[in-house]
């Protein structure tokens, strides 16, 4: 991972050589045509092919094809609008947005990875509907990433003995990873973006509770089935390959006040304003930006430090899924970008179709359709830059959609949240969870096999939310 950043950080320095870089425009996505989508495309469908029809090929060379997608970009944006505009594109992607968020990931990993559950748990239905309702609840509080690190390996854990375990990776994916989250501004970075533009901190969680205790409720129960199902086919139970022991305990506790550090200095980030910006070639840099991500880099180090060698062991903590994680979505943040200008360019743009969905006859935001165009399209781009373009689309003034256009706002922020479930490239956590699972030996669905698990159990839910809420 660290020779992965070490080459990001030399194309940063390469692209500040170019030309009109600190001065080069925002991107206009109403002169962009349609096919500067094909590289994001194709990228998505890489994902989704690839390690199905090639899962060696892939599995040794998903680096270089992410990176091959990217060039495909960023070299003719280059040559037709000049290398100044594409230049600043990649800084703006990689310092404001593929940076920060990787460092944010890196730390719940580290950290999270470093937090041992002693003893052997015994995956019945009950526990485990029981270890995803307490990730449920603490999704919110340390972020889909920190609860699903924190869970995943127990869960997988306890597990082990059984045949079929691929169906509780997936509700887990569902329930922790995604919807969780979605209470408060540290539960998933859609709605950390909307507390940076003045939605109050417990606004989230007054609009969206009833939804949230709906779907989360709902998925419990159908998994308790589910699981109850497998767990009975199975019959008699193997030798569980983890020994018994006498007690349950935790190693590597420090980590746990490492994790509250992390949540602080994501919340002291957003509340905190300073007037020192610094401009990093053409990319502004807010001095609690800067200070954020250096104090988390440090809370890396830390961690790695402190935990005992034997709790990361344990937990066979290995840095395969992170880097996974890390370079396909370098890629996913660099092709996005002319996507999203397209999104924001509004009726002017080449996605005028989606813009014209959302309002009514009577120029009014539809709720339920800003419910499901969020939604859909947070489950191939990333959540967080969808949930913005659909902020704006809808005013922009944080009083506003937190009063008169309330509904609004909660089905972007809904919409945002609970169906980044619905890909494994619909929010990180998904991607790095699956990751884990194969990791130990697990064989999780393809992408389009997970798209159907989604289909067939998310998508009716999301149709009784629209029902019952977003009317």
């Amino acid at each position: 991972m660290n020779r992965f950043v070490i080459r990001g950080a030399v194309l940063t320095l390469a692209s500040a050589l170019l030309p009109g870089l600190a001065h080069a425009a925002d991107i206009d996505g109403s002169q962009l045509a349609v096919w500067w989508a094909i590289p994001f495309a194709g990228m998505l469908l890489s994902i989704a092919f690839v390690p199905l029809i090639a899962p060696f090929f892939w599995h040794h060379h998903y680096g270089k094809i992410t990176a091959g997608w990217a060039l495909a970009f960023l070299l003719p944006f280059a040559a037709v609008f000049g290398p100044g505009t594409a230049a600043a594109g990649f800084v703006h992607a990689l310092v404001a947005e593929y940076i920060p968020f990787i460092i944010l990931l890196t730390a719940l990993f580290t950290t999270a990875g470093g937090i041992y559950i002693r003893g052997n748990l015994h995956g019945s239905p009950g526990l485990n509907a029981g270890l995803m309702a307490v990730g449920a609840g603490l999704a919110s509080i340390m972020g889909t990433t920190g609860a699903s690190m924190l869970l995943i390996r127990p869960l997988i854990r306890a597990n082990d003995n059984r045949k079929h375990v691929a169906h509780v990776v997936i509700f887990f994916i569902f329930i922790v990873s995604n919807i969780g989250g979605s209470l408060t501004p540290l539960g998933d970075p859609p709605l950390f973006l909307g507390f940076l533009k003045g939605v109050d901190f417990f606004w989230t969680v007054r609009a969206i509770l009833p939804e949230t205790l709906f779907l989360v409720g709902a998925l419990l129960a159908l998994f308790y089935v589910i699981d109850s199902y497998y767990y009975r086919k199975e019959g008699v139970q193997p030798v569980d390959p983890t020994p018994d022991s006498r007690d349950i305990g935790i190693e590597g506790k420090l980590n746990l006040l490492l994790l509250l550090v992390i949540v602080g200095l994501v919340l002291l980030s957003g509340v905190w304003k300073s007037s020192v910006e610094f401009d990093v070639f053409g990319t502004p840099v807010g001095l609690p930006q800067l200070v954020r991500d250096l104090a988390l880099v440090a809370v890396i180090f830390v961690s790695l430090a402190v935990t005992p060698r034997q709790a990361r062991e344990q937990n066979q903590f290995g840095w395969a899924p992170m880097v996974e994680v890390a370079k396909l979505f370098a890629g996913i943040f660099l092709t996005i970008i002319p996507v999203l200008a397209m999104l924001k360019a509004g009726l002017q743009g080449p996605f005028a179709p989606i813009v014209q969905a959302v309002t009514g006859a009577d120029g009014q935001p539809v709720p339920a359709m800003y419910f499901w165009a969020t939604g859909l399209l947070s489950s191939f781009l990333d959540n967080a830059p969808t949930y913005l373009v659909f902020f704006n689309l809808a005013g922009g003034e944080p009083q506003v959609l937190m009063t008169s256009l309330a509904p609004v706002l909660a089905a972007i922020s809904g919409g945002a949240v609970f169906m980044g479930a619905n890909t494994y490239i619909g929010n990180a956590p998904n991607l790095m969870v699956k990751a884990i699972a194969e990791d130990r030996g697990i064989r999780m669905p393809s992408f389009f096999g997970y798209m159907a698990w989604s289909g067939f159990i998310l998508l009716p839910l999301f149709a009784l939310v629209t029902w019952i809420w977003m009317r």
